[in-house]
């Protein structure tokens, strides 16, 4: 028997395949920053050069190990700002090792959810270093399951990291709820038939999870 059949129209979900960066973990860039400042570059300058597609895609992907990015991301530094190598090795190095810290408001909700019988997958584009991110954030058993872009080889907003992650969730489209920061993978996933939650904080969260409130047994809106 499934969710929605035990609890008659009460919930719209089955599985909820929720991102990780920018909604369970948040960076604090306040070291990088103060070195782009005190190099006189504009701040986000790294982030501009580490994130362009062909240095982020390859990483995503597991094409690249995160040492391998640094290197790339130092040479973009170099040839496209003329940032001098040591210095643009050290703000790569920042940005990669900036400290990170989980969300407890979010990952409340969704350890509720899945106590109440809801399969939570975790879908996001990261780095192989992901697995061992999730074990310092205390979050290894958070998730029924994890679907790692550099773990399957394709990225959000690719439609097969979609259907990778509805399969282990075991869960048609229309019973998924997919939550991202980024508009255009919520968009995607909406494509595939699941319901969207774009996430700017934690309250799109729990107004989305908003029916694990009311009584079993009762309609949506009741």
């Amino acid at each position: 028997m499934t969710i929605s059949e035990d609890l008659g129209t009460a919930r719209p979900y089955d599985a909820v395949l929720c991102d990780v960066d920018n909604v369970i973990r948040f960076y604090d860039s306040t070291r990088l920053t103060g070195l782009e400042r005190r190099s006189g570059l504009p701040e986000g300058t790294t982030a501009e050069v580490a994130f362009a597609p062909e240095r982020d895609g390859p990483l995503m992907r597991g094409r690249i190990t995160p040492a391998q990015w640094v290197e790339s991301v130092t040479e973009g530094l170099t040839g496209s700002h003329g940032v001098p190598a040591e210095l643009a090795h050290e703000l790569a190095s920042a940005l990669a090792t900036a400290p990170f810290s989980a969300d407890v408001a979010t990952v409340g909700a969704l350890r509720e959810a899945r106590a109440a019988g809801l399969t939570l997958v975790l879908v996001t584009n990261a780095t192989v270093d992901l697995e061992d991110d999730l074990e310092t954030m205390g979050l290894t058993g958070l998730a029924d399951h994890v679907v790692s872009s550099a773990r399957v080889g394709v990225a959000k907003p690719d439609p097969e990291i979609y259907e990778i992650a509805v399969a282990r969730a075991g869960a048609a489209p229309g019973r998924c709820l997919f939550v991202d920061d980024r508009r255009e993978n919520v968009e995607a996933a909406e494509a595939l038939g699941m319901t969207g939650v774009h996430y700017r904080r934690p309250e799109d969260l729990r107004e989305a999870l908003g029916f694990l409130d009311r009584p079993r047994g009762l309609p949506n809106g009741a």
